[in-house]
């Protein structure tokens, strides 16, 4: 996994509060999991709506971080997030935490993610509908 070679067309400023730094001053490392997922569903908002969720969602079956250098309070960071992969059911979301004054990478995360059937609670193929809405926003070389 590698955050460089992808070209991120989805940021959102990622607010720090006082109660994610620890005792060594900087932002503990489970807060980044939480400014993902906040992200995430920025991204799945901004890109495919909302309408899309009604019978299915995506779950996390895989998630990993590397954690390049630390942020401290009260650093700006920003959070970048692009599918780099559509399979039939599952896909793949790379997010980055960026330092926004001086665009250095603090933290990488990539994260697998299967589609649902919200009723019967089952994993499904991923509607095209929704593979044509991230091929749309991501651009159509996304496998």
């Amino acid at each position: 996994m590698e955050s460089k070679k992808y070209k991120f067309r989805h940021s959102m400023p990622a607010q720090l509060r006082f109660s994610d730094v620890d005792r060594f001053g900087h932002v503990n490392n489970s807060v980044y999991f939480s400014l993902f997922d906040m992200c995430k569903t920025h991204y799945f908002n901004d890109v495919v709506g909302t309408d899309i969720f009604d019978r299915m969602a995506p779950v996390v079956v895989h998630i990993e971080a590397n954690f390049i250098s630390p942020v401290f309070f009260p650093d700006e960071i920003v959070i970048e997030t692009a599918v780099t992969h559509l399979g039939n059911k599952s896909f793949t979301l790379l997010q980055r935490a960026l330092n926004e004054r001086t665009r250095e990478v603090k933290c990488y995360s990539e994260t697998v993610m299967v589609m649902i059937d919200t009723v019967r609670n089952i994993s499904v193929e991923i509607s095209e509908d929704f593979r044509r809405r991230i091929k749309d926003y991501e651009g159509e070389e996304l496998c």
